[in-house]
């Protein structure tokens, strides 16, 4: 099982920007010395939701700034973003970091960033699997021309190439070929989608274990009918997102997350503007706090253990991305990153 802590740089209300992600640092680097086995680092654009812009550039910071733990993102926005940039990121991060590095991608939504960044509404609305495709060549092919609705280009070479190593080539320890792609999955569409490349999914926070279970079946069946082999099928690893929060007692960890955590969701969420006028209704924010508390390992460690236990055997579910800055304080977030290393972690074997 794989440990990891899930990190917005959420700037919750009264904080500056700064704050925020210093906080996203620093939760970093206390999940590599607790013991974590990962970190996945959110980005967002114009919302205090989450203030990290750019997930790759954070993630490079972290490399740089550990040793052991695996940094990947959740997600990198491909719409808003060209491929091939991303997929050059990605390759330079994974060989710079001795194979650290995980690529997460999604859809976003149909926000302002579409227009901002001047991709427009098509590329959220059917652009996206040109797009993924086009990553994934460039991450596995020496070579790569593109002659798409969205993307067309002559063939040139892929440098820095991910399939190379910095270690020596008849060095046993060379380690894979390329980073490891996840893609983010709400819908059956999505699932197929990750489903037909052969690419694990992540399952948002908001999914409960019944929902996941359900997706990870439909991934299954639609990779089978795909062509897919059994065993990368079997193989494949899922992440499951979801929210944590440790305390003595289950009142005190949800006490901590229902008196911060709404103010955030109202704040950020609302913030949110889309990019052709369209109505998005919001969460109701204390209800969807309370929602999260229900479906994830919030409480003492023992509690936070067998939540984590149970998600594993009721889902096959074995990566999680766990958020740890739901209360919204910088020392409360340590202590929380802490405990889930070390008190949490060792009762999952």
């Amino acid at each position: 099982m794989r440990v990891g802590a899930f990190i917005l740089a959420a700037q919750f209300p009264g904080q500056g920007q700064g704050e925020a992600l210093y906080r996203a640092v620093r939760s970093a680097e206390i999940a590599e010395t607790a013991g974590l086995d990962d970190v996945w680092l959110a980005e967002h654009h114009f919302v205090p939701y989450g203030v990290c812009p750019s997930a790759v550039t954070l993630a490079a910071l972290l490399l740089g700034r550990t040793r052991r733990i695996g940094i990947g993102t959740a997600v990198s926005v491909l719409p808003t973003q060209h491929p091939v940039a991303l997929g050059e990121q990605a390759a330079l991060l994974h060989l710079t970091s001795g194979g650290r590095f995980t690529l997460g991608v999604g859809r976003g939504g149909p926000w302002v960033d579409l227009e901002v960044f001047g991709s427009g509404l098509a590329a959220y609305e059917h652009g996206f699997p040109e797009a993924l495709d086009l990553l994934l060549r460039w991450l596995r092919e020496p070579r790569v021309g593109a002659r798409g609705e969205r993307y067309a280009f002559r063939e040139v070479a892929v440098v820095p190439s991910p399939a190379e190593s910095l270690v020596p080539l008849d060095d046993p320890a060379s380690g894979p070929p390329g980073p490891g792609v996840v893609v983010a999955c709400t819908s059956p569409a999505s699932v197929r989608l990750a489903a037909e490349r052969g690419l694990p999914m992540l399952l948002g926070m908001h999914c409960g274990d019944e929902e996941k279970a359900d997706m990870i079946a439909l991934w299954r069946s639609a990779a089978i009918e795909a062509g897919r082999d059994g065993d990368e099928v079997a193989a494949a690893g899922h992440v499951s997102a979801g929210v944590v929060q440790i305390a003595d007692d289950r009142t005190a960890a949800v006490e901590s997350l229902t008196k911060a955590m709404p103010g955030w969701l109202r704040q950020g969420l609302g913030a949110h503007v889309t990019v052709d006028g369209r109505y998005r209704s919001m969460r109701d924010p204390l209800a969807y706090t309370e929602q999260l508390c229900g479906l994830h390992p919030v409480g003492p460690p023992r509690l936070c253990a067998d939540r984590l236990a149970a998600t594993a055997e009721r889902t096959g579910i074995t990566k999680y991305a766990l958020l740890v800055e739901g209360s919204g304080d910088l020392a409360a977030t340590e202590e929380n990153v802490r405990r889930l290393g070390t008190e949490v972690l060792p009762q999952l074997g």
